[in-house]
């Protein structure tokens, strides 16, 4: 499969912002004149991972349009609470398929992350069948970064590279239960990476 990309019509209204970044804006009118204006809104936290694989949090309704650009597949969502109609609907309009593994965010010291649950979502997100491909739970930080963190094992990635990218993307709410979780994955079990 050929290499995604970001779109150039993002590109150019990224520069095109960048060079209006000193106008001043009233912040009610932000969100409803960016959606008019089509510009294209990525997700809290987007990133590219691989080509064909891409993380972020939640993606609202004015990051549709982003997220049409990119051509996805599929999306897994690392959450436990029911997706919403409206991205549901999303889903079904750009047949989009959604992969649900329902890992609940709970913060430390009473975190019980389930290996099984991400190996599964592994398992999806390393089929080439499923790219493009979204993963994202609630704020792209914790679950998703813990899934990213445990591909870039498999990938043979050094344990401090996938700490520091964990780490750009938790800030602050990084958690060392989910770095000793990266850091003891078993990554054997898990088969090679499909082309």
């Amino acid at each position: 499969m050929g290499m995604a990309r970001i779109p150039e019509e993002f590109l150019v209204q990224q520069a095109v912002e960048e060079d209006d970044c000193h106008r001043r804006r009233s912040p009610s009118s932000e969100v409803p004149a960016a959606v008019a204006e089509g510009v294209f809104v990525p997700p809290l936290n987007f990133a590219m991972v691989n080509d064909g694989v891409f993380r972020s949090g939640f993606p609202e309704t004015t990051n549709f349009r982003f997220l049409e650009t990119l051509k996805l597949r599929s999306i897994v969502y690392l959450c436990p609470e029911p997706y919403p109609e409206v991205n549901k609907e999303f889903l079904e309009s750009n047949s989009i398929r959604l992969f649900q593994f329902g890992i609940e965010g709970r913060t430390e010291p009473f975190v019980n992350i389930p290996g099984e649950r991400i190996r599964e979502a592994l398992k999806v997100v390393l089929d080439a069948r499923n790219h493009p491909l979204l993963i994202h739970c609630k704020r792209g930080k914790h679950r998703t970064g813990c899934v990213v963190g445990c591909l870039r094992k498999h990938q043979k990635w050094c344990l401090s590279s996938v700490f520091d990218e964990y780490q750009r993307f938790a800030a602050a709410k990084a958690r060392v239960c989910d770095l000793r979780f990266m850091e003891l994955f078993d990554t054997s079990s898990i088969k090679p990476l499909s082309t």
